[in-house]
C-alpha cells in the first residue's frame, strides 16, 4: 500500500489502517490490479469481446462525428443534461427489448439503487433472491419500505413460502392495497446460473391474483448473451408484459457504460421525479451515448449472432473438459476433491470452479498467462470460495483447452504436496511452490 511509508498523523487514518490490517490478516483485502496485454482474458465481463472489435470501433467513431452535438451533457438531466438524442436512444432501446418505455441511468448501480430506494412505499414488501446484487441492497437500505426478506437462491418453493407468509401477516397485501416487489437476476454473476423466471412469474400471478406482485429482473449479465440478438431472458421467455421492470446494463456485452430501466411510461415519469441518482447526477456525455447507440446498432444488424454462437460452443467445450478433468482424479461422489465444477452445462459464459485454495489456483493460472480471479467471502458465501472463469467470443477452443491443462497441472502439484505432507516428507521448498 502506498501509505506504508507515510507517517499516519490523523487519528482517523490510524483507525482506518487498523481496519484494513484486519482485512489483510483475513486474506480479504481488496486492491486494484491491471492485466498485461499479452495474457488470455478469462475474467472480464466483455462476453462478446466487443471492446476489441475494430468494426464496432469504426461505427462508434462514425456516430461520434456528428458536429451538431456537444461533447458534455451540460448537467443533470432535469436541468441542462437532456437531449433529443438521449430520448431517441431510450425509445429505440425500449423498442429493441420489446418494452413500452425506458429511462437511461449512468450505471446499473445507480439504476438499481435508485429504483429500490424510491418505488416501494411504506407498507410494501420487498422479497429478493439471497444472491441479489449489492446495488439492490443499497437501494433497499434507503427504501421507504422497512419489510425486506430474502428467499433461498433460485428456490421457487421458498419464495412461495415467503409470499404466503406476507399475505397472512398483512391483510392489505391480501386485499391488494399493499404491494410485493420481487427482485431477481436473469443470470447471477458469481455462479452463472439462470433464474427460474417463468416459474417465478407464474407463482406470483397465482399467489397474488390482485396483481399487486411486481417482478424486477436485473438482466445485466444476460444482455447480449441470452435470446435472439441478445435481448435477454425476459424476451427469450416471452415475459415482456408480465414483469414490472427490467434493468439492462451496457458495461458488459455492449462494451460501453450506463444502464436503462425498461418499464411503463408512468413508472418512467415517477423515476424522473424521485430517483435521486438520476436527479442529482450529471448525465452521461454525448460520447457515452454515441457508444451505446453504436453497440445497439451492432446488435440490431445481427453482427453479434455469430459471436454468441461461438460463445455457446466454448461453453460446451469448457464444461465437457472440466467434467473429464474431474473424472480423471475423483469419483462423482468424492468429498475430497480439490475443485468443484458445474454438474450441468451452464447456459451462460460464467463458470464457478469451487476450491478451498482459490488464490493458489488463480495465481497458478495467472502465472501461465490466463487471467482468472479468486473470489472469496464476503463476495460469496463462506464455504464457496472459487475462481470465476468468464468465457468470451474472442477466446478460442485451444485457449480453453490450455486453461484446463493449467488447472490440471495445479491439481497434480497440490496432490503431490498433500501426499508429501501425509508421509512427512514435505519440504518448505515444495510448499513454497504453491
Amino acid at each position: 500500500m502506498r501509505d506504508e511509508i507515510v507517517e499516519l498523523k490523523l487519528p482517523i487514518e490510524r483507525h482506518l489502517r487498523q481496519i484494513l490490517e484486519r482485512r489483510r490478516a483475513q486474506s480479504t483485502l481488496r486492491k486494484l490490479t491491471t492485466s498485461s496485454a499479452h495474457v488470455v482474458d478469462f475474467s472480464s465481463n466483455d462476453f462478446l469481446s466487443l471492446s476489441t472489435s475494430s468494426t464496432l470501433r469504426s461505427s462508434f467513431l462514425q456516430e461520434l462525428a456528428n458536429p451538431e452535438l456537444r461533447l458534455g451533457s451540460g448537467g443533470s438531466r432535469l436541468l441542462d443534461g437532456n437531449s433529443s438524442y438521449a430520448e431517441s436512444l431510450e425509445s429505440d432501446i425500449a423498442t429493441f427489448h420489446r418494452a413500452h418505455a425506458g429511462l437511461l441511468f449512468n450505471s446499473g448501480y445507480d439504476a438499481n439503487s435508485g429504483f429500490f430506494a424510491c418505488v416501494p412505499q411504506p407498507n410494501d414488501v420487498i422479497i429478493y433472491d439471497e444472491y441479489i446484487h449489492a446495488s439492490v441492497h443499497d437501494g433497499m437500505r434507503l427504501s421507504r419500505s422497512r419489510q425486506r426478506y430474502s428467499f433461498a437462491h433460485n428456490s421457487v418453493t421458498d419464495l412461495k413460502r415467503l409470499v404466503e407468509e406476507c399475505k397472512r401477516d398483512n391483510c392489505q397485501i391480501e386485499g391488494g392495497q399493499s404491494h410485493v416487489f420481487i427482485a431477481v437476476e436473469a443470470i447471477y454473476s458469481m455462479d452463472g446460473d439462470l433464474a427460474p423466471l417463468k416459474a417465478i412469474v407464474e407463482l406470483i400471478e397465482s399467489v397474488l391474483p390482485q396483481k399487486n406482485g411486481y417482478i424486477i429482473v436485473d438482466e445485466a449479465h444476460s444482455t447480449g448473451v441470452i435470446g435472439q440478438y441478445g435481448r435477454g431472458l425476459v424476451c427469450e421467455l416471452g415475459l415482456e408484459d408480465r414483469v414490472f421492470a427490467r434493468l439492462h446494463t451496457f458495461g458488459k456485452s455492449l462494451a460501453c457504460n450506463g444502464a436503462i430501466v425498461l418499464c411503463s411510461p408512468l413508472l418512467r415519469q415517477y423515476l424522473i421525479n424521485y430517483a435521486r441518482p438520476l436527479i442529482y447526477t450529471t448525465f452521461m456525455s454525448y460520447p457515452a451515448l454515441a457508444a451505446i447507440r453504436a453497440s445497439y446498432n451492432f446488435f440490431q444488424q445481427g453482427n453479434t449472432e455469430p459471436l454468441a454462437l461461438h460463445l455457446k460452443t466454448l461453453i460446451r467445450t469448457l464444461f465437457n473438459q472440466l467434467q473429464t478433468l474431474m473424472a480423471k482424479y475423483w469419483s462423482p461422489n468424492a468429498t475430497n476433491a480439490l475443485i468443484g465444477v458445474p454438474l450441468e452445462c451452464p447456459q451462460s459464459p460464467i463458470f464457478a470452479i469451487l476450491t478451498p485454495h482459490p488464490r493458489s489456483l488463480a495465481k497458478h493460472c495467472q502465472d501461465g498467462g490466463f487471467v482468472v480471479r479468486a473470489v472469496v467471502p464476503p463476495t460469496v458465501p463462506v464455504g464457496s470460495s472459487r475462481i470465476r472463469v468468464c468465457l468470451h467470443a474472442g477466446n478460442s477452443i485451444e485457449e480453453v483447452r490450455k486453461l484446463v491443462e493449467r488447472i490440471d497441472n495445479w491439481i497434480v502439484l497440490r496432490l503431490e504436496q498433500q501426499n508429501a505432507e501425509s508421509t512427512g516428507l514435505g519440504t518448505r521448498a515444495e510448499k513454497a511452490r504453491l
